[in-house]
């Protein structure tokens, strides 16, 4: 065999194992579609963590007004209970044209029509 055939074999066998690679890195475990999916759940986790702390935080500080104001508690069993204090007077606006629940009276009956 000479020198030339045997480059040739070499460089042969050098295009297939870079051909072998490049397949491995394109489309097998770990190759780049598995990194790209990684990389967009990684994205989609931190906007969800982002979101979650915000909401941490306000309760957070929902709960140190709660622990430490009377004010905020005062306010939250206002707005959530409908409590008023001794002494107060509770006015209701109902606005023009608001749906009621229930329904309209029955006419008054008179003597004559029964």
């Amino acid at each position: 065999m000479s020198n030339a055939a045997l480059l040739r074999w070499v460089g042969l066998i050098l295009v297939v194992i870079l051909i072998a690679l490049q397949l491995k890195l394109w489309v097998g475990g770990g190759g780049m579609a598995e990194v790209d999916s990684l990389r967009t759940s990684v994205k989609k986790q931190t906007e969800e963590n982002a979101t979650l702390q915000k909401r941490n935080e306000a309760l957070g500080a929902d709960v140190e007004d709660l622990k430490h104001g009377e004010q905020a508690t005062e306010a939250r069993a206002r707005q959530e209970l409908g409590l008023i204090k001794p002494g107060e007077t509770f006015y209701q606006v109902v606005e023009p044209g608001a749906a009621t629940s229930a329904p309209p009276p029955p006419p008054p009956v008179s003597a004559g029509d029964q």
